[in-house]
């Protein structure tokens, strides 16, 4: 999904040549996933389950996420709008680039990785928006489709409140055809894949503190939070320095982990503000 604060149209995704083709994990050697793992992520298109955060390491993190919602639903906007927050927020900018994270993305992608989206996902209990079946790589002038996204849970994510779903080797396919859903109000985004023929879902289940790893390309989603409990969860966006960004999305891109040889990426600062 893409970060409204850079919002693309249609139209000018569709100037931007991109190369939409998944390309498999090259790690010869990963230091923090296993081989088999890494063979997992190329074959399915995800990685679930994996421990980053303590109990209690999670739980100052969910009081701070806490505080940012409250003051942000007081502003008047809605549980869906912290996004590229890394830019605002200096306790987000710290979690792109918590090198226990970073550890794992970088056997997916190298050593030379940029850090450039940051998204909270709250459905608050009873929340009747999904998120349609699409592919992150719509949405985003990247190229070439090398871009993962990282889940973080903050609060457990289970069927009953909406965990995220994926299509299991759906990101082999290249970029699907989807619909326009532009005037469903429940619908968080505006895009949506046809599923009918492909794999059964898998769905994501995490404890808070834990992680997924998807490709761009994998087709996913959620459906409506009807639980009475809260699904909060922070995507954290990662490349290799390499990937070129287009229409100004280069402004967003942390180096977190090696080097940009080609300076392509803005690599800002860590802000003041929390």
């Amino acid at each position: 999904m893409n970060e409204p604060a850079f919002i693309p149209t249609t139209e000018a995704l569709r100037a931007v040549a991109r190369d939409l083709r998944f390309h498999p994990s090259e790690a010869a050697n990963p230091r923090r996933l296993s081989a088999a793992q890494v063979e997992t992520f190329n074959r399915e298109g995800y990685l679930s389950g994996l421990r980053i955060f303590s109990a209690e390491e999670i739980s100052g993190i969910r009081r701070y996420f806490d505080d940012l919602l409250a003051r942000t639903l007081a502003a008047g906007a809605d549980s869906y709008s912290i996004s590229t927050a890394h830019l605002k927020h200096a306790r987000v900018y710290d979690l792109l680039t918590e090198p226990r994270i970073v550890a794992h993305v970088k056997d997916l992608l190298g050593e030379n990785v940029i850090g450039w989206g940051s998204h909270f996902f709250c459905k608050m209990p009873g929340d009747g928006k999904r998120v349609s079946w699409h592919q992150d790589a719509s949405y985003w002038p990247l190229t070439p489709s090398k871009a993962v996204t990282v889940w973080l849970a903050i609060d457990d994510a289970g069927v009953d409140n909406a965990c995220v779903r994926f299509i299991p080797r759906s990101h082999w396919l290249g970029h699907l055809t989807y619909s326009l859903t532009e005037n469903d109000d429940n619908n968080v985004l505006n895009q949506v894949v046809d599923v009918a023929t492909l794999r059964a879902p898998f769905d994501n289940q995490l404890q808070a503190g834990e992680i997924s790893i998807h490709s761009d390309l994998l087709v996913h989603g959620s459906e409506a939070n009807s639980s009475a409990r809260r699904r909060c969860g922070l995507t954290l966006r990662y490349c290799p320095a390499g990937v070129r960004a287009e229409l100004g999305w280069n402004a967003k891109g942390v180096l977190v982990s090696g080097c940009d040889p080609a300076g392509h990426w803005a690599n800002p600062a860590r802000p003041d503000a929390d």
